[in-house]
């Protein structure tokens, strides 16, 4: 009999903790940790410098909040966790080792966590990642099973979070790779998306990232990989684990989508494949072909844990995405608006092909670069990624955790190609959207920052 998740042996904290302090609280991982540590009964603050809605939900749940960083804040509290994000200056993170407290990064503490299930899911790759994760755990709620879930984006599934408290020894959880997260986590199934050049201020090289996907999938006892894609296999050459491929239109592949066209919404409709017969159909109920790919990945992870196929494959026509995913957010005068989180020049020109299936005017992008840094180490795959795109409006980049020692800016971007625009601030993008949008017309938000205000300022 399964284990309920409520019993403390699930938990593991530092010998003698029994409080725990965030650093960089409101963001989506971190929040949920917080929420899953409180929930067992466990003193937990936090420290951030957004005060929107995420600190108000943590507040509403009793989490002590604090808005900046001080060390004042962290008095009281017995153990400290923190992401790859926060600088070793920082007054909580230095005021925390200097008296000795535990100090665990956001990635070993996620791996404590997980080390009592015994059916361990972690989806990695470039791209995709909080999509897959929740087309998984999708599957199995809709089956009947009870997973815990850590996912890197909030979803309609988790009643509007990024988490869930399951009471069944499966653990499907989002692996990030930024910094080698990743390598902290301890999956049985290792499901490998796609590897191409980014995170450029940490990696240096593709061999670079090659190494890291390597060694997180020889942590797994079986890995899903993503088998139309030549670097990522590459990587993973000398895996001596099981190997389970999936892909699209090769049926060399273990599981694999063909047959695919589009329904009368703009959907993507196909067949699933396996040992060269008809495994399933499925109706997609999210735009882009890069979904296909997705769910051809979670119906494989699903066959593998004894989901029936016909469930799996009926509950992708119900999955509706993830937050800022191709997201729609409403009408305005018969202009219509969606939200994405493409941040890389992949994930963008995807984005904006599944969004121009579903356009009948014309398709306007407003991008906020994110970082520094990616946007000058892929700058001219940034210039090649808005093709599809009838207009676009670049705001200024994100800064996230860099300071700009690249010199770099939006305008740059909208310099090198034709008929982009650079507007300096959300309300200006929004006025301008508004006097120059058409009936028909649809408009997506895009990008990994605060860009989902304009979105905001439209629908206003």
């Amino acid at each position: 009999m399964s284990k309920d998740i409520n019993n403390y042996d699930r938990f593991i904290l530092p010998d003698g903790a029994e409080s725990v302090f965030f650093i960089g609280i409101c963001g989506i991982s971190m929040s949920s940790l917080a929420f899953i540590t409180h929930t067992h009964g466990i003193k937990v603050g936090g420290s951030d410098t957004n005060d929107g809605e995420m600190a108000r939900k943590l507040r509403e749940s009793g989490i002590e909040l604090y808005i900046g960083h001080s060390a004042e804040n962290i008095k009281g509290y017995d153990a400290v966790v923190y992401t790859a994000a926060i600088a070793e200056d920082n007054p909580e993170l230095m005021y925390a080792r200097e008296n000795g407290l535990p100090c665990i990064n956001r990635a070993e503490y996620l791996g404590k966590l997980m080390q009592s299930y015994t059916n361990k899911i972690g989806v990695a790759g470039m791209h995709g990642k909080s999509s897959v994760t929740g087309m998984i755990s999708h599957v199995f709620i809709e089956s009947g099973k009870e997973p815990t879930v850590l996912n890197g984006a909030n979803t309609y599934e988790l009643d509007g979070g990024a988490y869930k408290i399951g009471r069944q020894d499966s653990f499907i959880f989002e692996a990030c790779e930024y910094k080698d997260s990743f390598l902290s986590f301890y999956p049985d199934i290792a499901v490998l998306l796609n590897l191409e050049m980014d995170h450029v201020d940490y990696f240096k090289s593709l061999d670079q990232i090659k190494e890291s996907f390597a060694k997180y999938a020889d942590k797994a006892s079986t890995v899903v990989a993503f088998g139309n894609d030549e670097d990522l296999m590459d990587a993973i050459k000398n895996y001596k684990g099981r190997l389970v491929t999936y892909g699209v239109n090769d049926n060399t592949l273990d599981f694999y989508a063909y047959d695919i066209r589009e329904n009368s919404q703009g959907y993507d409709v196909f067949k699933i494949g396996h040992n060269g017969e008809l495994l399933c159909e499925v109706e997609l109920a999210v735009p882009g072909e890069h979904n296909v790919v997705n769910a051809t990945a979670a119906i494989t992870v699903a066959y593998l844990n004894g989901i029936d196929v016909g469930v799996a494959a009926e509950s992708m026509g119900t999955f509706k995405g993830v937050n800022r995913r191709s997201e729609y957010k409403g009408t305005v005068d018969g202009v219509v608006i969606y939200d994405d989180y493409a941040h890389h020049p992949s994930e963008i020109k995807s984005s904006l092909h599944g969004l121009k299936k579903l356009c009948r005017g014309r398709l306007w992008c407003v991008y906020q670069p994110h970082t520094y840094s990616r946007t000058a180490g892929l700058f001219d795959e940034f210039c090649e990624s808005f093709g599809e795109a009838d207009e676009v409006i670049f705001a200024e980049i994100y800064a996230a955790r860099e300071k700009n020692t690249f010199g770099i800016s939006s305008k740059d971007l909208a310099d090198k190609i034709d008929g982009a625009l650079f507007i300096d601030s959300f309300e200006k993008i929004a006025e301008y959207v508004k006097k120059n949008a058409k009936e028909g017309d649809l408009v997506v938000s895009m990008g990994a920052g605060d860009v989902f205000k304009v979105h905001q300022l439209l629908l206003k």
